[in-house]
């Protein structure tokens, strides 16, 4: 994601699962299931079930425990249920975490081969998040943005894994429990934040839309006689009734909370935030050793842009004086250039140009493999996943249904207004929308998540790892330039030091606003001082941190993990290192964190 917002299909956010699991908010039409069924719990070693059959099975079974999370990694058969998100779904979820490890527990990880000794490490991890979530974070009672019925809803109308008769069925079944949903979710909240109230209420909102007429389009579409149709339409306008009183109820708890003062905090300080870093991360440092980290890299680009800068001044400013200090003659420049961009019509048109050029590059210069067959589809994004702060996103497939279109979301620069959509075209200006296409789409996270779905461990694929994820889209960004994408040219590289600021301050912001209690003007100064961020691009972020944790660490995290990973893979190999054949290999093994990948490809620097 452009730095992240919550996909259709499937989210490259390490939170996909774990909120489907706990508040739950492809051509075939029943997939073959991929398991068979789990062992009892303790057995001797002699007859212990292999592990991949145990994994499978939980997998199976969590498919059926959250419906919701199900349709998001393309398996349709139980879609028409809806997990209510009350006490007693939360007690379930809780007992299959224990069931889950009991078994997992009973295997030995050292007598297990590499690539097992992985999955079983990756499952584990991600119970024992599932039951901190749970238990210690508890979203579910103060993030109301979590509730939205719009997505699945959305998923199975647009997915053409069934005829459009059966789809309807299944969100007609889907629409019958929506006001029991919003009844659970109204009974679950405790004093919310103010930012995730608001951010729920749009969202929402977008989601009331798109029940309207586009889905009475389809109904039309369908031809249901006059008894089927009727029987529809009570359904939906019970459920945007339902919807309508759950932003009424959201609305009225807005002003209760302005008025009184007593909203919770968005920050959620150093005792959740370095566990959540922990689980979300999965890394060989803490969340405050990658704070360091981000800020002496920080240093270290600045120093390199500075360079570019000298050596560009002349050309632009011929009869200006060179700047003294390093960060206005890089400010001067930037904003200079900034002035190159699309306008608003273009905007998407012009993404939609690049992609095949940067197909035809990546396959030129043997880059890594692709697949022409599954084009990505450039699209508006739906607006009930608008308001979460980022511009564009990419809304993949999951594994068990991998033919299914793969979107590219791009919000329309014209929602955002005159003056901020002008503000934008200058953030995203001639060269950073290339990198922007890079790291959404080729060889960014469009053709990672086609690699990770070929994965023969679905656990590697279908537990990915955000950091791995928004990590390979940085280090995209890197290599592509690296490999003569922009003909070295000075510009792209001074812009893209830019945009490697964006990133590494991605890392401080979070850290700083949630651990360390930076304000809002302290946050919007850095950005825009210090990273050259155009006023609607700070903006936005600072939107983003007061609605996410950890998550815009994944980054720089994921990138330097990557990039450190390969010139030690360099190093070792001298001549016999090929850049096409380790991108390949390191794709292969889905989206599993990097230092679960390093040590598969076998690294040899010990893990911490």
């Amino acid at each position: 994601m452009s730095d992240e917002a919550a996909p259709v299909f499937r989210t490259v956010s390490v939170l996909t699962l774990l909120l489907a699991l706990l508040v739950a908010c492809g051509e075939s039409t029943e997939p073959a299931p991929r398991t068979t069924p789990a062992p009892e719990p303790s057995m001797p070693d002699e007859v212990q079930a292999p592990f991949a059959q145990v994994a499978n099975a939980l997998i199976e079974r969590m498919i059926e425990h959250s419906p919701e999370w199900a349709v998001y990694q393309g398996r349709y058969e139980g879609a028409g249920r809806v997990t209510i998100p009350n006490a007693e779904q939360r007690a379930a979820t809780l007992a299959l975490i224990d069931q889950a490890l009991a078994e997992l527990g009973e295997y030995e990880p050292e007598r297990l081969d590499p690539a097992e000794r992985t999955d079983l490490a990756l499952l584990e991890n991600r119970l024992r998040a599932l039951r901190w979530y749970q238990e210690e974070f508890r979203g579910w009672a103060w993030m109301p943005s979590q509730y939205n019925v719009a997505g699945v809803i959305n998923v199975l109308l647009n997915t053409d894994f069934a005829p459009l008769d059966e789809r309807l069925a299944l969100i007609e079944a889907r629409l019958s429990r929506v006001p029991d949903y919003y009844a659970a979710a109204r009974a679950n909240l405790e004093r919310p934040t103010l930012e995730h109230t608001e951010l729920a209420i749009q969202q929402n909102r977008g989601g009331l839309a798109s029940l309207g007429e586009p889905l009475e389009a389809k109904l039309e579409e369908a031809g249901f006689d006059d008894e089927a149709r009727d029987r529809f339409l009570a359904e939906l306008g019970e459920a945007r009734a339902a919807i309508e009183g759950w932003i009424a109820h959201l609305e009225g708890l807005q002003a209760e909370l302005e008025a009184s003062g007593e909203a919770r905090s968005f920050r959620i300080g150093a005792e959740l935030y370095e566990p959540k870093f922990a689980f979300d991360i999965q890394a060989d440092f803490t969340a405050a050793q990658l704070y360091q980290r981000a800020l002496a890299e920080k240093e270290r680009v600045l120093a390199d842009m500075d360079e570019i800068a000298v050596g560009l001044w002349p050309n632009y400013f011929p009869d200006v004086e060179l700047p003294e200090q390093p960060r206005d003659r890089i400010a001067r420049l930037i904003d200079h250039l900034s002035d190159r961009h699309v306008t608003v019509d273009e905007f998407i048109p012009e993404i939609r140009r690049q992609i095949p050029a940067l197909a035809d590059f990546v396959r030129e210069h043997h880059l890594l493999e692709q697949d022409p067959d599954k084009p990505l589809v450039v699209r508006e994004t739906p607006e009930y996943m608008r308001g979460g702060g980022a511009i564009a996103s990419v809304s993949a497939p999951g594994p068990f249904n991998p033919g299914a279109e793969t979107y590219y979301n791009v919000t329309p620069l014209e929602t955002y207004g005159e003056e901020l959509a002008a503000s934008y075209l200058r953030e995203y200006n001639h060269w950073i929308l290339q990198i922007l296409n890079i790291h959404e789409a080729i060889p960014g996270h469009y053709t990672q998540l086609l690699h990770a779905n070929r994965s023969p461990s679905l656990v590697k694929s279908l537990f990915g790892n955000g950091a791995m994820v928004e990590g390979w889209a940085v280090y995209a960004e890197r290599m592509m330039l690296e490999a003569g994408w922009g003909d070295q040219e000075p510009e792209m590289w001074l812009m893209y030091g830019k945009w490697a600021l964006r990133v590494i301050h991605n890392a401080i912001l979070d850290y700083a606003v949630h651990v360390e209690g930076m304000g809002r003007d302290e946050a919007l100064r850095m950005l825009q001082e210090d990273a050259f961020q155009e006023v609607s691009e700070a903006t936005q972020k600072w939107r983003r941190v007061t609605l996410s944790q950890v998550q815009l660490t994944s980054y720089f995290s994921g990138y330097a993990e990557i990039y450190d990973f390969r010139e030690r893979q360099r190093a070792a190999l001298g001549e016999g290192f090929d850049l096409e054949a380790f991108h390949n290999q390191f794709l292969s093994y889905g989206s599993a964190p990097v230092a679960v990948i390093a040590e598969l490809m076998g690294d040899s620097r010990p893990s911490n």
